[in-house]
């Protein structure tokens, strides 16, 4: 057997590999689960204990001479291949036009509702995606084991303490109101994880925009004000709003804001429910609660809170009908979007 093994050492050494067909050849026979290095490993148990570390060391340098000759065929190949796709190349030939990506369409909406917020004197705040209870729920008015918090499906990373993955940006607004003083005026946007089935018009994480200003004397007409003013730059001039009664856990009064809808003018349409109103998303006065958890004297400061899914607004601007098509990647789909407004 050690005979064997010094046989297959000459022919690694003196073989040679010209083509892709030669090289599945020297792998078929050295490499390979069923090459005659495996049937040597196989054949260990026949040798006698006197000369078994021997044969172990020589049949491990055989099968390392095997991997490192693979290995220098592999780069050898790949350089010819190379070179030999170089001369063949027409230098002639007009040159073939690159072909640029497009942004997202979540992107689009995301940036131009910053962009529309900032110019009337909203930054931009972040935070954390996995959150505590308290930041997540309990600053924001959710009592424990209070039914509001059903509102919300919710993925938990930890039970006692609760530890989830945020349901909404709100818990950017508490550690805002946490670490500063007012005044503020901020928005958060990001993604939001809810423990919903996905379907063309839920999914189990998504984007949203939630605002947030608290000042001496901020009312719900500053709130109405803002709110028009957003709806009239990001879906146009003779855009119409109108807020319904709502309730959310952390504002007081909630409402809900409609706008006309855009594609029919307000005749109806199946994307308003022939209503001639779509929804766009929920607002009120931040709860004095919330303030209070805070540290905030609801007695001396009032403010305003308002939030949107970005991808509602992405489906109704362009008229998407199907929720899933954000993160499905289909670069048939995005590439429609190729030149979008920003």
């Amino acid at each position: 057997m050690f005979e064997k093994v010094e046989a297959y050492k000459q022919e690694l050494k003196d073989i040679a590999v010209k083509s892709a067909e030669e090289l599945e050849q020297f792998r078929m026979k050295f490499i390979s689960r069923k090459s005659v290095i495996g049937d040597l490993f196989n054949d260990f148990k026949r040798v006698p204990n006197e000369h078994k570390k021997r044969f172990g060391q020589e049949l491990n340098h055989l099968k390392s001479l095997a991997q490192e000759r693979f290995q220098h065929f592999v780069v050898e190949l790949e350089q010819n291949t190379g070179n030999q796709a170089s001369q063949s190349i027409d230098l002639t030939l007009p040159v073939q036009p690159d072909q640029l990506g497009s942004r997202h369409p979540i992107s689009i909406v995301a940036n131009k509702i910053i962009s529309i917020f900032e110019r009337i004197g909203f930054s931009v705040a972040e935070g954390p995606e996995v959150e505590d209870d308290w930041h997540n729920f309990s600053a924001l008015n959710f009592p424990e084991n209070h039914p509001a918090r059903e509102m919300q499906d919710t993925f938990f990373i930890t039970k006692n303490p609760d530890t989830v993955l945020r349901t909404h940006t709100s818990n950017v607004q508490i550690r805002l109101m946490e670490n500063q003083k007012p005044p503020f005026r901020s928005i958060m946007p990001g993604r939001v994880y809810r423990n919903e089935a996905i379907s063309a018009r839920a999914h189990c994480f998504f984007h949203q925009v939630e605002g947030l200003y608290v000042d001496k004397n901020v009312g719900f007409k500053n709130l109405k004000d803002t709110l028009y003013h957003f709806a009239k730059e990001m879906f146009g001039k003779e855009t119409k709003v109108r807020f319904r009664p709502s309730f959310f856990p952390f504002t007081e009064p909630s409402a809900e804001m409609d706008i006309s809808c855009f594609i029919c003018g307000g005749s109806g349409c199946k994307v308003c429910k022939q209503t001639g109103w779509v929804e766009i998303l929920g607002s009120g006065m931040v709860d004095p609660n919330v303030l209070k958890n805070c540290d905030i004297d609801p007695e001396e400061y009032t403010g305003f809170a308002f939030g949107m899914g970005i991808e509602r607004i992405a489906m109704l601007k362009y008229q998407i009908d199907d929720l899933r098509l954000f993160s499905e990647n289909d670069v048939r789909f995005l590439s429609q979007f190729t030149g979008a407004d920003t």
